[in-house]
C-alpha cells in the first residue's frame, strides 16, 4: 500500500470512529496453538497462516524453530514498526530506513517454576524489555523523528498491552481421555 493510502485510510478510520465509537471495538482475531510433540507447538491463524516454536536445546526442544519468547519481541518490534510507518505516512514524512530491535532479560528459573533462596517465585516475564528504534527520513528534523517515534508507541497496542497490564483470563477444559 502507498505512502498515500495508508494516509488515507487513517483520516477514513478516524472519521468513522469519530462519528461511531462502537465501530472502533471488534474482537481480534484468535490464535489456536496446538501441541504437535516435545516443545513444539503450531500457531495457526483463522485464515490459513501457520508457525512453529519450539524451545532450544538446553531445555529440551530442538532448538529448530524460534520460541514463544521471541515472538512476543517480535511482536513488539514489528507492531512498533507498523504504527511508525503508518504515523509516517499520515504525517507526509517520508521515511528512508526503519528498524526496531527487541531486546529483553529473563531469568529461566520462572518458566520451570523455581524459587529464590527466599521461597519467592521467580517470575516468568522478562524482567526488562527494551525497544530500540532506528529511523531516517531526508530532511526531517530529528526532534520531529524521535516525536513520532514517541506518539507511535504510545498507541502500539502491543506495547500498550504489555505496559499495561493488560487482564489476562484463563479458562480450562479437561478433554475426555
Amino acid at each position: 500500500m502507498t505512502t498515500e493510502a495508508i494516509a488515507k485510510s487513517m483520516v477514513r478510520a478516524r472519521a468513522t470512529f469519530a462519528r461511531r465509537p462502537q465501530a472502533a471495538t471488534h474482537p481480534d482475531d484468535p490464535a489456536t496453538a496446538r501441541w504437535e510433540h516435545g516443545t513444539r507447538v503450531v500457531t495457526r491463524h483463522p485464515e490459513g497462516m501457520r508457525f512453529a516454536t519450539d524451545m532450544p536445546t538446553t531445555l529440551g526442544g530442538s532448538g529448530d524453530q524460534v520460541t514463544p519468547g521471541w515472538l512476543l519481541r517480535a511482536a513488539l518490534a514489528s507492531c512498533l514498526a507498523t504504527r511508525i510507518a503508518m504515523s509516517a505516512a499520515e504525517e507526509g514524512v517520508a521515511l528512508a530506513s526503519l528498524e526496531v530491535f527487541a531486546t529483553s532479560t529473563s531469568d529461566a528459573r520462572g518458566f520451570l517454576g523455581m524459587a529464590e533462596h527466599a521461597g519467592q517465585r521467580v517470575r516468568a516475564a522478562p524482567r526488562c524489555i527494551q525497544l530500540d528504534v532506528r529511523i531516517g527520513a531526508s530532511g526531517v528534523p530529528p526532534a520531529r523523528l524521535r516525536a513520532l517515534v514517541e506518539e507511535s508507541s504510545a498507541c502500539s497496542p502491543v506495547s500498550d498491552a504489555l505496559g499495561a497490564g493488560v487482564s489476562l483470563a484463563l479458562n480450562v477444559e479437561v478433554a475426555p481421555s
